[in-house]
């Protein structure tokens, strides 16, 4: 059975470095694995005084129905203001309620920083990995993936270096030998 593993991309922007290198993660799934993408752009903001029968943004609903299932979440950030931006966060919120009825519970996570700066979102990584502390999401811990200098690590076509593609591969491989062994 193939088992599916969620994409949630913080970053809003069409030609985020934080979508391209979480469609290569994608690309990277062995086999038996597939990626699926959730949106988040579209959520209202979380608001608990929505959260009671014919109330409910459908967004809301459809968000929950499509990561209810899902035996793992990988998710990408950059980093605004030392944190994550609005809309990851409003996804984690969004998906933890109502209350008592999280859809992330138990799902192996797996927390990765883009940015075009050194330190590679390294304050937006640890904010995010707090949340999903809360949110009782084991999440793989080493290798870090802490994606800093991105512009350096893509090649004039456009593609990701090799060494690059290496070091996602490896980060891919751990995650899934991370998942397999809650799994057992």
């Amino acid at each position: 059975m193939t088992k599916k593993i969620g994409i949630i991309v913080g970053s809003l922007r069409e030609a985020s470095f934080n979508k391209k290198v979480a469609k290569k993660f994608a690309e990277l799934l062995p086999t038996g694995f597939e990626a699926e993408f959730i949106e988040t752009g579209d959520l209202p903001f979380y608001n608990e005084d929505l959260e009671m029968e014919g109330k409910v943004p459908a967004q809301w609903t459809a968000f929950r129905e499509k990561v209810l299932p899902l035996d793992g979440i990988f998710f990408f950030t950059p980093e605004y203001n030392r944190s994550v931006p609005a809309a990851l966060k409003n996804a984690l919120d969004v998906g933890s309620r109502p209350y008592g009825k999280s859809v992330w519970g138990g799902k192996p996570a797996l927390a990765v920083s883009v940015s075009p700066g050194g330190i590679g979102g390294f304050g937006a990584n640890h904010i995010l990995r707090q949340s999903l502390v809360f949110l009782d999401m084991p999440t793989l811990q080493q290798p870090e993936a802490y994606i800093g200098n991105i512009i350096q690590l893509i090649d004039e076509n456009g593609e990701f270096k090799k060494e690059t593609q290496d070091y996602f591969q490896l980060i891919v491989d751990k995650y899934i030998d991370f998942l397999e062994k809650l799994e057992a």
